[in-house]
């Protein structure tokens, strides 16, 4: 529901993802010393200027040659004397405005334009005059609509997927308004010979505009023919027995194969969406629904019952396929216009006398084209391909909202899948509290139905199945979830470490940074290459802004070679179970080195005190049930330290060519299963390239 508001994620039709303005600012905005604190004082002193009496100039007292000042020269001193205007203040307050707006706009439920505002605002500081960019105040506001932005972007994140909508595709239309085509005088004769044998309940012509698409699509646009020639296969099934219902000509078909070449996603310049590119006004006016998560317009069979009824209103008002279906493309005001104006209710007339809009008149020649061709395959070369195989689905109602990345490993499909059977999910979810028809696999409704069941239902947004494959590690897999090797163990009652290959394990919702607390004892990061501000936080689990506050830092850029000051997370309520593991498995993502690590963590945890245990958990179920101290039973398995004075170190290895387990080994003075028991896949799959993690004692 908001921006950055998803980092990396990209809005469509021209407009830019906050995340990407966010980081334009590290070299839009330089750093300087000055503090907002000065700006509260200028506003105070001006305040005070402006209550107290104007000033009044007095002419100079001189010792000789004394003169008494012209009132036009008075004025002029007056004017030197009021501060100019302070341009860096004048555009915070425009942006400030753009932000409420923004932030008026989304409490109100208007995403898109709330979306729109805060683009606005990040554009506005980003492209501002030079002569205030150097201004501190900018970059303080700056970082204030990051902050307030990314507060929206969470509460996005609990309802779905924020602003990262599906992408779409060029509706094939555009394309083929572009283009004039010769008519080849040989493509002609012989589309002219078809044309007596064709069958069709639409009125098919034949003169040079529809010759020249036939040329067209039999060469530059040959593509495009292709490609809805093999997709009609998709949905011909579903759509001729709507247009049948509807008592409208089954060959209307081809408008949608002119429109989009059966993509549900097709996007127009104008705007135009689905298969049967409606606008969002006549759409809604056909009971297509359209909100922040849903468009029916990309509804395949929701839009096709749509246009079948919209189309049988054109005719009934135009009494005639052509001018129905050239009000179809301008809206029929437009032909109503032109019949008015020439007094012709014939399309082809309109079309000689140029009184119809330019894309209108190559629209009924492009879809006549278009179906001469695909009922004569054999001739166009068209038999040779193989159209796609129909659609089938199971529909499961739902009225909570889940993840599509969910749904498709609860029934081990694909998301690609999964999207391409909902493509009115404009989003990654669907809706909260609205019912909506979830397509899934057929076959598999049952094994939805049983896997969803085992996930919290205010949970199915950001919770996953994950089948675990062979070298994984409950480490290893909570950092690819941003959540907690403890979180997965309880989610799914495991009695310890191991998991074996092909177990389905629920993987919980990472712990709220709001509610992060961090280890005292900092670990020491030397940069790499390709390193960020957000890239590393994202490796050690902590939030970007902390990252920054630790180190001073402005922006999203790092200089490679610095050493950065990090506290790991621990969870509030678990305190010191969050042990350097799944730490280890962050940073063996990363693409620096850990120098320093200090988290040698024994203290109360170790005592048989149960007063002194942080967290108290239940194992296994019945009478195997047992209630035992979390802090404790990790302290067990934590190695003990040699000495008082010896500290964790961890280092990384990047593998050469050549290199086994047993050499590396060997030059760190660890055991090989050691390396196997830190690094999971990587070391059983070991290749050059490969970085592994190297932990030892030292002294």
């Amino acid at each position: 529901m908001c921006p950055a508001l998803r980092a990396g994620r990209c809005c469509r039709d021209g407009r830019k993802l906050l995340t990407m303005g966010i980081e334009k600012s590290c070299f839009l905005i330089p750093v300087l010393g000055t503090a907002l604190l000065l700006t509260s004082c200028a506003t105070t002193e001006q305040k005070r200027a402006e209550a107290a009496p104007p000033v009044r100039a007095t002419a100079p007292t001189l010792t000789a040659n004394k003169t008494v000042t012209h009132p036009l020269q008075e004025r002029k001193i007056e004017e030197k004397l009021v501060p100019k205007a302070d341009a860096a203040a004048d555009l915070i307050a425009r942006v400030e405005r753009e932000y409420q707006a923004g932030q008026a706009n989304y409490n109100a439920g208007h995403l898109e334009a709330a979306k729109e505002n805060f683009d606005r605002a990040f554009n506005m500081l980003l492209e501002g005059p030079p002569a205030v960019r150097s201004d501190e105040r900018l970059e303080q506001e700056f970082d204030k609509l990051v902050e307030g932005t990314h507060n929206l972007e969470l509460l996005a994140l609990k309802e779905g997927d924020g602003f990262a909508e599906q992408p779409t595709e060029p509706a094939p239309i555009d394309e083929a308004n572009e283009v004039t085509f010769p008519v080849d005088p040989n493509i002609r004769a012989k589309a002219q010979e078809e044309l007596k044998v064709t069958r069709s309940d639409l009125p098919l012509t034949l003169n040079d505009a529809v010759a020249s698409y036939i040329s067209y699509f039999s060469n530059r646009g040959r593509h495009f023919l292709e490609h809805g020639y093999i997709r009609a296969g998709r949905y011909r099934e579903m759509i001729s027995q709507i247009l049948k219902q509807q008592g409208v000509p089954q060959d209307l078909i081809y408008l949608a194969q002119a429109e989009s070449g059966f993509h549900s996603l097709a996007l127009s310049r104008a705007g135009a969406r689905g298969m049967w590119q409606f606008m969002a006004s006549r759409g809604a006016g056909y009971g297509l629904h359209r909100d922040w998560w849903v468009d029916d317009r990309q509804d395949p069979e929701k839009a096709t019952r749509a246009a079948a009824r919209h189309l049988k209103d054109l005719y009934a008002q135009f009494g005639d396929w052509y001018l129905a279906m050239a009000a179809y493309n301008s809206g029929p005001g437009t032909v109503q216009k032109a019949v008015q104006r020439t007094g012709y209710a014939d399309y082809w007339e309109l079309y000689k006398r140029g009184v119809l809009p330019a894309e209108t008149r190559n629209y009924v020649p492009i879809i006549l084209a278009i179906t001469i061709m695909s009922k004569n395959p054999a001739q166009y070369g068209l038999d040779r391909l193989r159209a796609e195989e129909p659609v089938h689905y199971d529909t499961v109602t739902v009225d909570y909202a889940v993840d599509l990345r969910l749904v498709a490993e609860c029934v081990d499909s694909s998301v690609a899948t999964l999207q391409e059977l909902n493509p009115s999910l404009i989003r990654m979810s669907t809706p909260r509290g609205e019912k909506f028809a979830l397509h899934v696999p057929v076959g598999t409704t049952d094994r939805y139905l049983k896997a969803i069941a085992a996930i919290p239902s205010d949970k199915r947004v950001l919770w996953h199945y994950y089948r675990v494959s062979s070298g994984d590690t409950l480490a290893g897999i909570a950092h690819k979830y941003h959540t907690t090797a403890q979180a997965i163990a309880e989610a799914n009652n495991l009695d310890g470490d191991e998991i074996g290959p092909h177990t389905k394990l629920i993987i919980p919702l990472a712990p709220s940074k709001s509610r992060m607390a961090f280890s005292k004892k900092a670990t020491r990061y030397k940069v790499g290459r390709g390193d960020t501000v957000r890239s590393v936080a994202d490796d050690f689990g902590v939030p970007p802004e902390n990252l920054r506050k630790w180190n001073r830092l402005k922006g999203n850029a790092l200089r490679v070679g610095r050493v950065l000051t990090i506290h790991r997370p621990l969870a509030v309520a678990e305190g010191r179970e969050e042990r350097s593991q799944e730490s280890a498995s962050r940073e063996s993502r990363s693409r620096g080195k850990v120098v320093e690590v200090s988290d040698s963590e024994s203290d109360s945890s170790d005592s048989d005190s149960p007063a002194r245990c942080t967290k108290w958990v239940t194992r296994g179920k019945g009478r195997k049930a047992k209630r035992v101290c979390v802090a404790r039973e990790i302290a067990n398995k934590a190695p003990k330290s040699k000495s008082k004075k010896s500290t964790a170190r961890v280092l990384h290895h990047k593998v050469k060519k050549g290199e086994t387990l047993t050499s590396i080994a060997s030059d760190y003075k660890i055991s090989v299963s050691a390396l196997k028991r830190d690094n999971g896949r990587a070391a059983a799959n070991l290749k050059a390239g490969s970085v592994l993690v190297i932990k030892s004692d030292a002294e």
